[in-house]
């Protein structure tokens, strides 16, 4: 069982990432933004003009010899090309921002930081902005666990079951994290511990281009040719994490399912190129409140999720419409179709199954059967506890 360590929980990048980017506006443009209602994956979001105009003048009028932002700066070709270049970037908005947008890294962290400058360097120096909040008040960012994914996580390992955490953090940034959040003693849970992974390329490159390294005191030492025992290493590659998964559990093809929340760093590449079982944690799933009871599987049969403990996310907004379907323009005197969305057809074609939270299946028995995405070619199967409101009442979809 392999759990993917979360960058960053769902209260920092809704409050914290948001507080900072509000901050850089504010000083380097005299500029006042005022969050949205518009949600996705925990950030809120700004107005995209808003934050698109005023960021790419900034780089525009970076100067040539301006070391602090020398690596942000756009080529003099686009000078005088402010307005081409802001419709470019909203016209291929997922191009520019990436797969999840995250507006603190972008327009916030990264002109704090000077040339070479690494997010580890911002740890130990306790510079910016970003780091040193999170270590005066974790508290006031994270939540803690709770005891019922504990338990979940003894039981799995005495059962003789294989846990490894794995998370592009460093290992200084995820010990502080999983401290608050686990407790002193969250090195037990796991057999194995991965930090600085730098996924996707963990699952996507070769041995070669990126090897395992021992840490010393979260300095990075040693390339190590292949794993010989569990612990706790940086960086390194699917392939020599599933021979030393071989040594360990005496099988020729262990099974590997793996926990992660990001389509991009996690689930895809975790199922194409390493084949392994994938758990999607889709916050999206935590929005469906006004479920009938009558509606879901009997008591004895559920997982505790408690709904209130975490606020719903907003599936379908105006500004950005449902995460999981899509309406479509017919021709004249035609009907609107309905498709699935781009994102929605990702999760079932790469997903074994796709759950709220690891808490709404840590009750469940250990050898509770899931019904699978791949299913009779379901699209909606692999939702547990029950597929989302939006597809269960959308009738025939279209899948394009």
């Amino acid at each position: 069982c392999c759990l993917r360590a979360s960058d960053s929980s769902e209260k920092i990048e809704s409050s914290l990432t948001a507080n900072i980017f509000k901050q850089f506006m504010a000083e380097h443009f005299s500029c006042s933004l005022a969050c949205s209602s518009i949600t996705c994956k925990g950030c809120k979001y700004f107005s995209l003009s808003q934050i698109i105009t005023s960021f790419l003048k900034f780089l525009l009028l970076i100067p040539s010899g301006c070391r602090k932002y020398q690596h942000l700066r756009i080529e003099e070709e686009w000078k005088g090309q402010e307005n081409e270049l802001c419709k470019m970037a909203q016209e291929h908005l997922h191009y520019f921002l990436g797969e999840q947008f995250s507006p603190a890294k972008l327009l916030c962290l990264a002109p704090y930081q000077t040339l070479g400058a690494s997010d580890q360097d911002f740890w130990k120096q306790n510079c910016g902005i970003y780091f040193p909040e999170i270590k005066r008040d974790p508290g006031k960012y994270l939540h803690t666990c709770p005891e019922s994914v504990k338990k979940w996580l003894r039981q799995l390992k005495n059962a003789g079951k294989i846990l490894m955490l794995i998370t592009s953090s460093h290992s200084d940034y995820c010990r502080l994290l999983c401290e608050y959040i686990l407790g002193n003693d969250f090195e037990d849970l796991f057999d194995i511990v991965i930090t600085n992974a730098l996924k996707p390329g963990f699952f996507s490159h070769l041995p070669s281009q990126r090897p395992f390294r021992t840490l010393e005191n979260d300095e990075e030492r040693e390339a190590l040719p292949s794993l010989d025992k569990p612990g706790w290493y940086s960086q390194g590659n699917a392939v020599h994490l599933y021979e030393l998964l071989k040594k360990m559990t005496g099988k020729p093809e262990p099974k590997v399912v793996y926990f992660g929340d990001s389509m991009h760093s996690d689930i895809f590449p975790a199922c194409h190129y390493s084949n392994w079982e994938t758990v999607l944690i889709l916050e999206e799933l935590r929005g469906d409140k006004d479920r009938k009871p009558e509606e879901s599987e009997p008591e004895e049969k559920k997982g505790k999720y408690e709904g209130s403990k975490a606020k719903p996310l907003n599936t379908s907004s105006k500004k950005w419409g449902s995460f999981f379907i899509d309406s479509v323009s017919g021709l004249e005197n035609t009907e609107d179709s309905l498709v699935y969305t781009w994102s929605c057809k990702r999760i079932s074609a790469y997903s074994t199954i796709a759950i709220p939270s690891i808490e709404a299946i840590a009750e469940l028995p250990l050898d509770y059967k899931f019904t699978r995405f791949s299913s009779n070619n379901s699209k909606t199967a692999g939702y547990y506890p029950n597929p989302p409101l939006v597809l269960s009442n959308a009738g025939k979809l279209t899948a394009k």
